[in-house]
């Protein structure tokens, strides 16, 4: 083999055990040499749960020297049920730290060990790359059925549920439907969508309720094996799962991936051009990875006004907070200043990664007076390497070092010293303490 492709048998010994990476003339001399096709050799399936593990290994409970990526690549190809072990191991660790801060006491023990639905919705997306083929083309049934322009989403799906499920669509007064946005009588066969809805937002619901009721064995099929999922967990999955689906029916891979390109990520544009809402074109985004016509890898993150965390999905290697508490220095907190504004910002984590994120608030919907401010808060973000390919960085110079604003995912493992926004001390680090200085917080001097 050495001979064939012009290099030394060591080099190829050294290829063989992930010591070196491919050059782009090695690449080609294996292509030409073996007929195999170039993707197949480059393709990693593994990338994500290389940066699950590299962002775990960066929690301070891990006070030794972190092994090089060279080690870790290693492991996921010789041990990959090992690390799948660890990082379920880790994840547990992490949600038991988070429940033991906010409990009072420890009465309901048992569900210290336990993973939250929203986490298990979490990991469900995130094995997957955030891409369900099955989900896609279920939509594109759907869609070769009854094409329509965007305008006439809202009629066919209408006609569909009525014609095939024998279902009737109503809209009720916020008073009838009793603070609920949509409901499903099957026994009267009437869907009820609240006129506190949007029209986007009417047309989703009924987007979901076609894929909750024509699809479901196609849902259950993606969590079915899945272990030690609660009837919370599973419900919890079906939900997003049928969300997924209404984002991919309404915002077909294709049509999307191509003008998400043409428009350099303008949320606003896209969200104009399909007829959606702002949040669910962030949403769909994340969801652009499919072989052959990937999208940039983004994350999406919402919070309330106390910063809970409400929704979360991940296709990069950011590490995502599964409760509140994110870092104040992130402007999502900021947004809820300036409602409907999109904040550009560019971070730096403790390690050095860097990352791009837009925030912006996003309204619900409005029942009465008492509920006009119930906005929440939403984050796409992207690895500062693809930062370039999206509008919102044009007017900036990305080689500027103090266009980076320090922070960390959680005050209670940031390392990161001399932070005039710490509220915590940290978990797995001491900080420097003199009763006779004052520094920028009471937890170091």
């Amino acid at each position: 083999m050495a001979k064939a492709l012009g290099i030394s048998p060591a080099y190829v010994n050294m290829l063989e055990h992930n010591q070196r990476s491919l050059s782009v003339s090695l690449l080609m001399s294996l292509t030409e040499t073996y007929g195999v096709d170039w993707r197949d050799l480059i393709k990693d399936d593994d990338a994500n749960l290389l940066a699950d593990l590299r962002n775990a290994l960066k929690d301070p409970v891990f006070d030794t020297e972190s092994p090089d990526l060279q080690e870790l690549r290693a492991a996921i190809d010789h041990a990959p049920q090992l690390v799948r072990h660890f990082l379920g191991l880790y994840r547990n660790h992490r949600g038991t730290v988070d429940r033991l801060l906010k409990m009072e006491s420890l009465q309901q023990v048992e569900e210290l060990t336990s993973v939250s639905p929203e986490a298990t919705v979490h990991n469900l997306f995130r094995e997957n790359d955030n891409y369900f083929a099955a989900l896609e083309a279920s939509a594109g049934t759907v869609l070769q059925d009854a094409p329509c322009a965007p305008d006439d989403t809202y009629a066919m799906l209408k006609g569909r549920l009525h014609d095939k499920h024998g279902l009737r669509v109503e809209i009720l007064s916020v008073e009838a439907m009793s603070e609920t946005l949509r409901s499903f009588d099957e026994k009267e066969g009437r869907i009820a969508l609240s006129e506190a809805l949007d029209h986007q937002n009417r047309t989703f619901q009924l987007a979901y309720m076609l894929g909750l009721l024509e699809f479901p064995e196609t849902l259950d099929a993606i969590v079915t094996g899945r272990r030690n999922l609660s009837d919370a967990g599973l419900n919890r999955c079906r939900v997003e799962l049928a969300n997924y689906f209404a984002a991919a029916l309404l915002m077909p891979y294709d049509r999307f991936y191509q003008a998400a390109e043409e428009t350099q990520y303008d949320v606003d544009r896209l969200s104009a051009r399909f007829g959606v809402s702002f949040e669910q074109v962030c949403h769909r985004l994340t969801t652009l990875q499919r072989e052959g016509a990937k999208g940039i890898p983004f994350f999406f993150l919402r919070v309330d006004k106390a910063g809970n965390v409400t929704k979360r999905f991940n296709a990069s290697s950011f590490n995502l907070a599964e409760h509140g508490g994110a870092c104040p220095v992130w402007n999502i907190h900021t947004a809820f200043r300036t409602p409907g504004v999109i904040l550009p910002q560019f971070v730096e984590l403790p390690e050095g990664d860097r990352y791009f994120t837009i925030s912006r608030t996003a309204d619900r919907p409005v029942f009465s007076k008492d509920t006009q401010d119930r906005r929440v808060a939403i984050t796409l973000g992207c690895e500062l390497s693809y930062a370039d390919r999206l509008i919102y960085t044009a007017p900036f110079n990305l080689a500027d070092r103090e266009l980076y604003s320090p922070i960390g995912i959680n005050c209670h493992i940031c390392s990161r010293k001399a932070c005039s926004q710490r509220a915590h001390q940290p978990l797995f680090v001491e900080l420097s303490i003199n009763p006779k200085h004052r520094g920028t917080t009471r937890y170091e001097s």
